[in-house]
Protein backbone atom coordinates (compact mmCIF):
# COMPACT_ATOMS: atom_id res chain seq x y z
CA UNK A 1 0.00 0.00 0.00
CA UNK A 2 0.94 3.69 -0.70
CA UNK A 3 2.18 5.63 2.49
CA UNK A 4 0.11 8.45 1.68
CA UNK A 5 -2.32 9.67 -1.07
CA UNK A 6 -2.36 13.62 -2.60
CA UNK A 7 -5.60 15.45 -3.21
CA UNK A 8 -5.27 18.72 -4.53
CA UNK A 9 -6.29 19.79 -1.09
CA UNK A 10 -4.96 17.82 1.67
CA UNK A 11 -2.11 14.74 2.04
CA UNK A 12 -3.93 11.54 3.33
CA UNK A 13 -1.84 9.29 5.82
CA UNK A 14 -2.70 5.73 4.40
CA UNK A 15 -0.63 3.59 6.84
CA UNK A 16 -1.72 5.45 10.33
CA UNK A 17 -3.79 2.16 11.27
CA UNK A 18 -0.62 -0.09 10.43
CA UNK A 19 1.34 2.21 12.77
CA UNK A 20 -0.82 2.98 15.34
CA UNK A 21 -3.52 0.53 14.90
CA UNK A 22 -6.25 3.07 14.40
CA UNK A 23 -6.85 4.95 11.16
CA UNK A 24 -6.74 8.20 9.91
CA UNK A 25 -10.37 10.31 10.58
CA UNK A 26 -11.09 13.13 8.67
CA UNK A 27 -11.92 16.42 10.63
CA UNK A 28 -15.15 17.68 8.78
CA UNK A 29 -15.21 21.49 10.40
CA UNK A 30 -14.00 23.72 8.06
CA UNK A 31 -13.54 21.45 4.91
CA UNK A 32 -16.16 21.74 1.80
CA UNK A 33 -18.53 18.89 1.34
CA UNK A 34 -16.00 17.88 -2.13
CA UNK A 35 -13.34 17.65 0.31
CA UNK A 36 -14.93 15.86 2.97
CA UNK A 37 -16.34 13.61 0.22
CA UNK A 38 -12.94 12.93 -2.23
CA UNK A 39 -10.82 11.95 2.03
CA UNK A 40 -13.93 9.60 2.42
CA UNK A 41 -13.46 8.48 -0.76
CA UNK A 42 -9.88 7.59 -0.74
CA UNK A 43 -9.53 6.13 2.90
CA UNK A 44 -12.48 3.65 2.36
CA UNK A 45 -10.52 2.68 -0.95
CA UNK A 46 -7.70 1.94 0.60
CA UNK A 47 -8.98 0.26 3.62
CA UNK A 48 -12.66 -0.39 3.61
CA UNK A 49 -14.02 1.82 5.94
CA UNK A 50 -13.37 5.87 6.90
CA UNK A 51 -15.33 8.47 8.73
CA UNK A 52 -15.37 11.94 9.28
CA UNK A 53 -16.12 13.97 12.61
CA UNK A 54 -17.82 17.33 13.06
CA UNK A 55 -20.15 17.23 9.52
CA UNK A 56 -23.11 19.42 10.12
CA UNK A 57 -26.40 18.09 8.64
CA UNK A 58 -26.35 20.10 5.53
CA UNK A 59 -22.69 19.19 4.32
CA UNK A 60 -23.29 15.84 5.20
CA UNK A 61 -26.53 15.78 2.90
CA UNK A 62 -23.91 17.39 0.31
CA UNK A 63 -21.48 14.61 1.58
CA UNK A 64 -23.22 11.69 0.50
CA UNK A 65 -24.93 13.10 -3.14
CA UNK A 66 -21.31 13.62 -3.81
CA UNK A 67 -21.00 9.78 -2.91
CA UNK A 68 -23.47 8.93 -5.05
CA UNK A 69 -25.54 8.00 -2.15
CA UNK A 70 -23.33 6.17 -0.33
CA UNK A 71 -22.66 6.71 3.34
CA UNK A 72 -24.10 6.53 6.57
CA UNK A 73 -25.24 9.67 8.99
CA UNK A 74 -25.85 10.01 12.96
CA UNK A 75 -26.67 13.39 13.27
CA UNK A 76 -26.51 14.09 17.01
CA UNK A 77 -22.96 12.82 16.99
CA UNK A 78 -22.29 14.57 13.97
CA UNK A 79 -20.44 11.77 12.18
CA UNK A 80 -20.21 10.58 9.14
CA UNK A 81 -18.78 7.19 7.37
CA UNK A 82 -18.62 5.45 4.65
CA UNK A 83 -17.83 1.62 4.24
CA UNK A 84 -18.08 -1.40 6.68
CA UNK A 85 -16.93 -0.58 10.18
CA UNK A 86 -14.46 -3.15 12.11
CA UNK A 87 -16.07 -5.76 14.26
CA UNK A 88 -17.01 -4.63 18.27
CA UNK A 89 -13.81 -6.06 20.79
CA UNK A 90 -14.08 -5.41 24.14
CA UNK A 91 -16.03 -2.55 26.47
CA UNK A 92 -15.74 1.40 26.94
CA UNK A 93 -17.83 3.22 29.12
CA UNK A 94 -18.36 7.01 27.76
CA UNK A 95 -20.23 8.39 30.95
CA UNK A 96 -22.41 11.67 30.67
CA UNK A 97 -23.30 14.61 33.46
CA UNK A 98 -26.07 15.62 31.67
CA UNK A 99 -28.44 15.94 28.49
CA UNK A 100 -27.00 18.88 27.46
CA UNK A 101 -23.55 17.07 26.85
CA UNK A 102 -25.69 14.75 24.99
CA UNK A 103 -23.86 16.14 21.47
CA UNK A 104 -20.32 15.85 22.89
CA UNK A 105 -21.09 12.12 24.42
CA UNK A 106 -22.53 11.09 21.01
CA UNK A 107 -19.72 12.38 19.09
CA UNK A 108 -17.89 9.97 21.66
CA UNK A 109 -20.22 6.89 21.33
CA UNK A 110 -19.91 6.63 17.57
CA UNK A 111 -16.57 7.08 17.20
CA UNK A 112 -15.60 4.25 19.85
CA UNK A 113 -18.25 1.99 17.34
CA UNK A 114 -16.35 3.31 14.25
CA UNK A 115 -12.88 2.48 15.83
CA UNK A 116 -14.29 -1.22 16.69
CA UNK A 117 -15.34 -0.75 20.12
CA UNK A 118 -18.35 -1.78 22.34
CA UNK A 119 -19.98 0.97 23.94
CA UNK A 120 -21.44 1.38 27.76
CA UNK A 121 -24.02 4.25 27.37
CA UNK A 122 -24.33 6.17 30.79
CA UNK A 123 -26.08 9.43 30.24
CA UNK A 124 -27.35 11.91 32.71
CA UNK A 125 -25.59 10.82 36.00
CA UNK A 126 -24.24 14.19 37.04
CA UNK A 127 -23.31 14.69 40.50
CA UNK A 128 -26.12 17.23 41.56
CA UNK A 129 -27.84 13.69 41.77
CA UNK A 130 -24.52 11.20 43.00
CA UNK A 131 -26.84 8.37 43.28
CA UNK A 132 -27.62 8.17 39.43
CA UNK A 133 -23.86 7.34 38.82
CA UNK A 134 -23.22 5.16 42.24
CA UNK A 135 -26.24 2.98 41.09
CA UNK A 136 -23.86 1.78 37.62
CA UNK A 137 -20.49 1.34 39.53
CA UNK A 138 -20.35 -2.45 38.94
CA UNK A 139 -21.04 -1.86 35.09
CA UNK A 140 -18.72 1.04 34.82
CA UNK A 141 -15.81 -1.66 36.55
CA UNK A 142 -16.31 -3.97 34.30
CA UNK A 143 -15.22 -1.73 31.12
CA UNK A 144 -11.81 -1.61 30.21
CA UNK A 145 -11.82 2.43 29.96
CA UNK A 146 -14.06 5.46 30.59
CA UNK A 147 -15.11 8.52 28.85
CA UNK A 148 -16.48 11.24 31.14
CA UNK A 149 -18.67 13.88 29.71
CA UNK A 150 -19.63 17.12 31.48
CA UNK A 151 -19.60 20.60 31.70
CA UNK A 152 -20.65 23.19 34.27
CA UNK A 153 -18.60 22.40 37.87
CA UNK A 154 -16.46 19.41 35.53
CA UNK A 155 -17.01 17.39 38.79
CA UNK A 156 -18.04 13.72 37.78
CA UNK A 157 -14.58 12.66 36.45
CA UNK A 158 -13.16 13.29 39.75
CA UNK A 159 -16.21 11.24 41.22
CA UNK A 160 -16.02 8.36 38.40
CA UNK A 161 -11.77 8.67 38.91
CA UNK A 162 -12.09 7.47 42.61
CA UNK A 163 -14.57 4.51 42.21
CA UNK A 164 -12.74 2.29 38.88
CA UNK A 165 -9.33 0.95 38.70
CA UNK A 166 -9.61 1.56 34.65
CA UNK A 167 -8.06 4.35 33.16
CA UNK A 168 -10.68 7.50 33.30
CA UNK A 169 -10.61 10.34 30.13
CA UNK A 170 -12.10 13.20 31.11
CA UNK A 171 -14.26 15.59 28.07
CA UNK A 172 -15.07 18.85 29.53
CA UNK A 173 -18.05 20.36 27.78
CA UNK A 174 -18.63 24.19 26.99
CA UNK A 175 -22.10 23.61 28.78
CA UNK A 176 -23.06 26.23 31.36
CA UNK A 177 -23.55 29.64 32.80
CA UNK A 178 -21.29 32.71 32.00
CA UNK A 179 -18.75 31.84 34.61
CA UNK A 180 -18.20 28.60 32.80
CA UNK A 181 -15.90 30.56 30.29
CA UNK A 182 -17.62 28.36 27.84
CA UNK A 183 -15.59 25.01 29.41
CA UNK A 184 -12.70 27.12 30.38
CA UNK A 185 -14.16 26.40 34.43
CA UNK A 186 -14.58 22.37 34.15
CA UNK A 187 -11.05 22.17 31.65
CA UNK A 188 -9.47 23.69 35.17
CA UNK A 189 -11.85 21.77 37.51
CA UNK A 190 -11.17 18.39 35.80
CA UNK A 191 -6.97 19.76 35.20
CA UNK A 192 -7.30 20.12 38.76
CA UNK A 193 -8.80 16.76 39.79
CA UNK A 194 -8.05 15.67 43.26
CA UNK A 195 -8.26 11.64 41.67
CA UNK A 196 -4.72 10.96 40.62
CA UNK A 197 -4.64 9.68 36.92
CA UNK A 198 -7.65 11.23 35.67
CA UNK A 199 -6.33 12.73 31.97
CA UNK A 200 -8.14 15.19 30.10
CA UNK A 201 -8.52 15.89 26.61
CA UNK A 202 -9.69 19.14 24.87
CA UNK A 203 -13.04 21.36 25.42
CA UNK A 204 -15.61 19.59 23.36
CA UNK A 205 -13.62 17.25 22.54
CA UNK A 206 -15.78 13.85 22.41
CA UNK A 207 -13.56 12.33 19.56
CA UNK A 208 -10.17 12.79 21.10
CA UNK A 209 -11.57 11.38 24.14
CA UNK A 210 -12.68 8.22 22.12
CA UNK A 211 -9.66 7.79 20.30
CA UNK A 212 -7.86 8.00 23.93
CA UNK A 213 -9.91 5.27 25.17
CA UNK A 214 -9.85 3.25 21.88
CA UNK A 215 -6.10 2.85 22.40
CA UNK A 216 -6.72 1.74 25.90
CA UNK A 217 -9.43 -0.83 24.89
CA UNK A 218 -7.53 -2.42 21.97
CA UNK A 219 -4.27 -2.82 23.78
CA UNK A 220 -6.11 -4.43 26.52
CA UNK A 221 -8.00 -6.98 24.39
CA UNK A 222 -4.53 -7.48 22.44
CA UNK A 223 -2.87 -8.22 25.89
CA UNK A 224 -5.43 -10.79 27.08
CA UNK A 225 -4.92 -14.64 25.80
Amino acid sequence: MDREHRLPHSTLDLERAGRIGQPEVVFGEGKSAAQVADALDVLAGAAGFAFATRVGSEKAGLVQERLGGRGEYDGVARVLWLGTPPPLEGRVAVVSAGTSDEGVAAEAERALELLGNGVLRVRDVGVAGLHRVLARVEELRSCSAIVVVAGMDGALPSVVGGLVSCPVIAVPTSVGYGASFGGLAALLAMLNSCAPGVTVVNIDNGFGGAYAASRVNRARAAATP
